[in-house]
């Protein structure tokens, strides 16, 4: 059982884990009197959000300065007098978001600051696309247009399209350098050539009163290729935001007794093994300790996964991310947090996600093979037109058609365009990608491993079976006492109500009251005087009544059966991984019909699990919510979460949906495998249209005009392949 939740206006105690913060004391700094803290700030997207935690952090006393940064989630405290740091993450907590303090030793902005960067010149490119079509409208619909107007018109396109070139092209142009210098070539020289050269062509034609100028071509062609390396880079910087989200849970403070009896408040890094700390109730465990004294409840399911809280005794080994429920405990350091539980899930995740950023995506490998075969072409072309007899401005004129017409739009496009149409359907379906290769893993997944705890089952204990109301409403006079998920599923039946006299806590057992002047108990069931009892229950014990019990259960998600089964349908295999008790994932596994099932997996084991079924070749999709589950989320083929998941699996995961229903699963494996068909597709059209478009270029038959409106056709081709993803029928929509 747990304490009392004093100050709860509802009388339910707070069921959010983000209320259990450390003191974050060790991570202030002073400078001239003005003390100051760095704050992870969880949760906040939005101006409202941002507005309602600095508001509530400046009405402290003594705070002059409450700055929070929602692209990096950090927030900067500036405050005078003797206001304690704890109640600023208290604060922050009650409003409902995650706070941590921060580490100014580990902050790195620059992949946020490179996504930031794309962006801008992303926007530049789209904005001079559009503002070139509008000038040029007149050209392709207005055929009595005069050579000087159009003259002017062109050279107006100029002006617009040379200084968004410059600038939304820096990427291309440096990395196609960087090539260059080393020796190589990767997609960006081709493009750059493209773009350069078309601007140089349309310039020349320009000058000389032409009739054509391919002014548009080049700065919509980097606005879509903008795209893509705009989700390349989101992918770069959440491939260690897990990472960081763990480190943020890593960067926590403890309270250690000194040999003379001495309280002070420390890093988490600072604790050596030996060192006795104080774990207050409701405090995080920040290192691996053993307990010596007290008796309390802990909050195992950020470990293991399990719903029902752990009875703590002297000699036991808790883990790091444990939470002390009831009473204070002392604990002794086992290891340092370097070498914790937590610190050994930050190792896993890093190292699924440099396997995953090694993954070669299909647009990688048509690149490699297509890159050299394009400047062989344009090469090959000077030369024979050269030998052949041409002059050598001619031979060029030719070799820049060939540039132009094999210009890598269709295959530069053939990806991103695909993963903005999937990525738009997916958030019409409340899913939301987080890496720029999710797709074509998910599409590639032939095995579905599920967490069983707040993923296929609700995650919190549920009241079953039918106590009369008037029990249930004596027994929440005391469960509204009680941090315990069995207390607090008593008071949510209940509803709002009064709290029973005398509350006294008895750690590990329960908690005793007075109701109508009558002793009451409501706990164990040795605590209630019944023996021979046990499992998921608490025992309602009043003088001179006989006692009553409570059942509970973590009931399995309506949609979970018929998940399993659709899964089934689509080719899949299904595999329960928990780290609950062999009984209760025996019973989920049963209820979902899934055969294979795993039962007390720690989060190292749950890692080495999908590792060994890769080895075996399996592509194992893992979905799952809890912090026990995070390395296993990052080392997977490819992996999915809930919404309500845990910050750090949320960062660790492809792809999020948002609820908890099950059938999103399904949902985005379908779109998945449609997003992979439709790329192959657009990579084949792309590779027969080079087969037919490069020899009419080399034979000369082809000018410069007519190369670039071939070029043309073929994005606008691949771009309409890829927007079927958004008409494309779901078997959901059919029901």
């Amino acid at each position: 059982m747990t304490g009392v939740a004093a100050g709860c206006p509802s009388g339910l105690a707070p069921v959010s884990t983000a209320a259990f913060v450390q003191d974050p004391s060790a991570f202030v700094t002073e400078n001239r009197g003005r003390r100051s803290l760095e704050i992870m700030v969880r949760g906040a997207s939005c101006g409202g959000c941002l507005s309602k935690i600095e508001s509530a952090v400046v009405a402290l006393p003594g705070v002059a300065v409450a700055r929070l940064n929602l692209s990096t989630g950090r927030m900067h405290v500036e405050w005078t007098g003797g206001l304690q740091p704890r109640r600023i993450t208290e604060t922050i907590t009650k409003l409902g978001y995650g706070a941590a303090a921060c580490d100014l030793a580990k902050p790195d902005d620059r992949n946020v600051s490179a996504e930031r960067r794309l962006m801008v010149a992303m926007v530049v490119a789209g904005l001079a696309t559009m503002m070139v079509m509008v000038v040029s409208e007149p050209l392709w619909f207005s055929p009595d247009v005069t050579p000087e107007t159009r003259t002017l018109m062109h050279w107006a396109s100029a002006l617009v399209a040379i200084p968004a070139t410059a600038f939304s092209g820096v990427t291309f142009f440096q990395s196609a350098l960087s090539a260059l210098r080393r020796g190589r070539l990767n997609m960006d020289v081709p493009i750059s050539l493209a773009v350069i050269l078309a601007i140089a062509i349309s310039l020349y034609e320009t000058a000389r009163g032409g009739e054509h100028a391919y002014f548009d071509a080049s700065v919509m062609l980097l606005f879509f290729l903008l795209i893509g390396r705009f989700f390349d880079a989101r992918l770069r910087r959440r491939a260690y935001a897990a990472a960081n989200a763990l480190a943020a849970l890593q960067t926590a403070s403890a309270t250690r007794i000194g040999p003379l009896g001495a309280v002070e408040a420390v890093r988490a890094s600072d604790v050596r093994p030996g060192d006795v700390l104080l774990i207050a109730a409701g405090e995080r465990l920040a290192v691996d300790a053993e307990v010596i004294s007290g008796a309390s409840d802990v909050d195992l399911r950020m470990v293991t996964g399990e719903v029902e809280p752990s009875a703590a005794y002297s000699g036991q080994l808790l883990h790091a991310g444990a939470v002390n429920l009831s009473a204070p405990l002392r604990v002794r350091a086992a290891a340092p947090a370097s070498q914790s539980l937590t610190a050994e899930i930050g190792r896993l995740l890093e190292a699924g996600e440099q396997k995953k950023s090694s993954f070669r995506r299909i647009a990688d490998r048509a690149a490699e093979a297509y890159v050299p075969q394009v400047h062989i072409a344009a090469g090959l072309t000077f030369v024979t037109w050269l030998v052949l007899g041409a002059s050598l401005s001619q031979a060029a004129f030719i070799a820049i058609t060939v540039l132009i017409i094999t210009c890598p739009c269709a295959i530069a496009l053939a990806a991103p365009m695909v993963q903005v149409a999937a990525a738009g359907r997916l958030f019409r379906h409340g899913a939301y990608l987080s890496s720029g290769d999710a797709l074509e893993r998910i599409a590639a997944v032939d095995h579905v491993v599920f967490d069983k705890t707040g993923t296929l089952t609700l995650g919190e204990p549920r009241l079953v079976g039918e106590p009369t109301p008037g029990a249930i409403a004596q027994a929440a006079m005391l469960a509204r006492a009680s941090r315990h998920p069995f207390s607090r599923a008593i008071a949510q039946a209940a509803g709002p109500g009064p709290v029973a006299d005398s509350i006294v806590e008895h750690p590990g057992e329960g908690v005793s009251g007075i109701i109508g002047g009558r002793s009451a108990r409501l706990g164990s069931a040795a605590f209630a005087g019944v023996a021979g009892q046990g499992g998921s229950e608490l025992w309602l014990a009043i003088e001179g009544d006989t006692p009553i019990p409570f059942r509970f259960e973590d009931a399995l998600r309506p949609e979970a059966r018929d998940t399993v089964a659709r899964l089934r349908r689509l080719g899949l295999s299904v595999e329960l991984l928990s780290g609950d008790s062999s009984a209760r994932v025996a019973l989920a596994a049963a209820e979902a019909g899934i055969d294979q099932w795993t039962a007390a997996a720690t989060p190292v084991s749950k890692a080495q699990r999908l590792a060994d079924l890769e080895k075996s070749g399996r592509k194992v999709l893992m979905v799952g919510d809890g912090l026990n589950d995070a390395a296993a989320l990052a080392g997977a083929h490819a992996s999915l979460a809930p919404g309500g998941a845990v910050d750090v699996s949320r960062l660790a995961s492809d792809c999020v949906y948002s609820g908890d229903s099950l059938k999103s699963v399904a949902m985005i494996i379908d779109i998945a495998r449609a997003a992979r068909q439709r790329m192959r597709e657009n990579f084949a059209f792309a590779a027969v249209y080079n087969l037919v478009a490069v020899p009419v270029a080399m034979a000369g038959w082809a000018t410069p005009m007519v190369a670039a409106a071939a070029m043309s056709l073929s994005s606008a081709i691949v771009t309409l392949n890829a927007l079927r993803l958004s008409i494309m029928k779901l078997e959901d929509d059919a029901r």
